[in-house]
């Protein structure tokens, strides 16, 4: 199966996973820096490896464990919580569509 969006296209950045990462590593790094943190003060703080921190500043790549504990560190942890949140209805009409959705059922054992 091909992937709909390649990592390197650009026509689609909102919806590149390398878009992504590199926009919340360069607004990661944008918030250390207004709060006068060097690389090596946001990883003692946070927990996080100095080399941890300097890859996802760098190439953008971290765990998500990672990357919590740099956002406790620097308040951002908010936005998580956002994250897959139920889906907000903007008509009566939506909201009856979702009702209809299909339950997942197990398959049947053949006894």
């Amino acid at each position: 199966m091909s992937k709909i969006v390649s990592d390197n296209d650009s026509v689609l950045d909102a919806f590149n996973p390398h878009a992504i990462a590199m926009g919340l590593a360069f607004r990661m790094r944008e918030r250390r820096l207004e709060l006068n943190l060097t690389q090596q003060t946001l990883a003692g703080k946070s927990g996080v490896s100095l080399g941890t921190l300097k890859r996802f500043e760098n190439s953008y790549e971290i765990s998500l464990r990672h990357l919590l504990m740099l956002a406790v560190v620097l308040d951002a942890t908010e936005e998580f919580l956002l994250l897959f949140t139920k889906r907000q209805y903007e008509s009566i009409d939506e909201v009856m569509k979702a009702s209809v959705v299909k339950k997942r059922q197990r398959g049947k054992r053949n006894v």
